[in-house]
């Protein structure tokens, strides 16, 4: 149970950390991609090699790949961020990952809005 609770916390932190990390990232290509890009989820394995980073990037198909292949490209500096800010005998090698469900809420809400527009139209009738 406690190493649990300790693999929660350095989720938690590693998420806040890799946030600030691309805050802090003064990069032409995320500034002029103006897609809000959100770290949604971090999952470290056990043996505390290993992080899968789930990233949520709204905008169309093929910017969220073109960002998610340049921030997967800068892993380098997102783990060294993480050495320098979090202590840890090796700071985990860093996957990152899409998260598709933010993208997946923002569509079902699209849905709904159509069909209560649609409902509206056919009640005018």
């Amino acid at each position: 149970m406690k190493q649990e609770y300790k693999l929660k916390m350095l989720e938690s932190e590693l998420r806040k950390v890799i946030s600030e990390a691309l805050m802090e990232m003064k990069d032409e290509f995320i500034e002029k991609s103006r897609s809000l890009i959100t770290i949604s989820r971090v999952e470290v394995s056990k043996d505390k090699r290993y992080a899968d980073i789930y990233v949520s990037v709204l905008g169309d198909e093929n910017k969220r790949k073109e960002i998610l292949e340049y921030i997967e490209s800068k892993k380098g500096y997102f783990r060294t961020f993480v050495a320098k800010n979090i202590r840890m005998y090796v700071a985990p090698e860093l996957r990152f990952k899409e998260d598709k469900g933010i993208e997946a809420t923002v569509r079902i809400g699209q849905l709904l809005d159509s069909i209560k527009e649609n409902k509206k139209l056919g009640d005018n009738e």
